[in-house]
């Protein structure tokens, strides 16, 4: 493994940090591939950004994660008539997420965003809706499956337990 990417996991656990200038916390909307990522930033605005190569293999994101954006050449970039308005340049984790929300660099509108908890354990409200596509069967309408004739049945080890009852008495 090169320097580069042994830094940038370094630099990824290290837990207390300060934004720089030029530098501002986003949510990930959607990600749109070839290295491009859908972001909102504090004040609603969408805008694409680029997923640096150096992240590819060590670091994912998915829609709701938040990153550290470089804005520094946003103006620029818009007005030369590039849709890439900016370049990610840290992914936040959550431990990180959770520090910041309580420090006063945390954006007002995302305080009110409910975060991915790696074990699973926040409450989840489910709708009505929801309900009832739970409650309903799980075939959907569906016929069912048929049986793969490309493989040989395997030998069935559960005869029929009257011929075995016959053959022990």
């Amino acid at each position: 493994m090169k320097g580069g990417r042994k830094n940038l996991k370094r630099a990824a656990e290290e837990e207390s940090w300060t934004l720089e200038d030029g530098h501002t916390v986003m949510q990930v909307l959607s990600l749109r591939g070839s290295n491009l990522i859908e972001v909102m930033d504090a004040q609603g605005e969408k805008s694409l950004a680029l997923f640096p190569a150096k992240f590819q293999k060590s670091m994912w994101i998915k829609r709701g994660s938040f990153v550290v954006v470089d804005e520094s050449g946003k103006e620029k970039a818009l007005e030369s008539g590039s849709k890439v308005a900016c370049i990610v340049s840290k992914v936040l984790f959550y431990e990180q997420v959770r520090t910041l929300q309580k420090s006063s660099e945390w954006p007002e509108i995302f305080k009110t965003t409910i975060l991915d908890d790696s074990s699973g354990s926040l409450p989840r409200e489910t709708t009505q809706e929801e309900e009832n596509v739970l409650e309903s069967s799980d075939d959907d309408g569906l016929p069912p499956l048929e049986a793969n004739t490309n493989r040989i049945r395997p030998f069935e080890l559960h005869s029929d337990t009257e011929s075995d009852s016959d053959l022990s008495s």
